[in-house]
């Protein structure tokens, strides 16, 4: 039989989750978009520095195809990328706009405040070559959900 306290155990739990992951009830995800790493490298701490935590470098191709989209999201490092082909449009966390064509680069802004989204407005796949220098652990890409200006367009 199960007791009363390991039931309100696991529904505070379930509470607790919920609570706590608000921005993935809000993301967006992505559609379209195929990734493939060509590159990663792990910098570990540096001895004697309490600053440096270690860096992860990875390199990576990645294609939007036609009418796709990266969903909202952020990065928690810095994310640097050159445009192959097409052109890549980004809907930023104050809702401007900013196209980039072929032969151009990308430096994404670092955190949560840096929202945004790229999108394949044209009729040919996008293909960027990006490199991601992110601390050790963390994803290419934070899931985040639409800024409030995005709700009113």
């Amino acid at each position: 039989m199960i007791s009363i306290g390991r039931i309100a155990t696991v529904g505070l739990c379930c509470i607790a989750v919920a609570g706590l992951s608000p921005a993935l009830a809000g993301a967006t995800p992505p559609s379209g978009v195929t990734a493939e790493t060509l590159a990663h490298l792990s910098f570990p701490l540096i001895p004697g520095s309490a600053d440096i935590a270690g860096t992860d470098f990875t390199a990576r191709k990645i294609t939007i195809a036609p009418g796709g989209t990266t969903g909202w999201h952020y990065h928690d490092g810095p994310v640097y990328a050159y445009v192959e082909q097409g052109v890549l449009t980004r809907t930023l966390h104050d809702c401007s706009q900013v196209s980039t064509l072929a032969g151009q680069v990308i430096a994404e802004e670092v955190n949560a405040d840096h929202v945004h989204e790229g999108i394949n407005l044209g009729t040919v796949p996008v293909v960027l070559y990006a490199a991601y220098i992110e601390p050790p652990g963390k994803p290419f890409a934070e899931d985040a959900p639409a800024p409030p200006c995005a709700g009113a367009a």
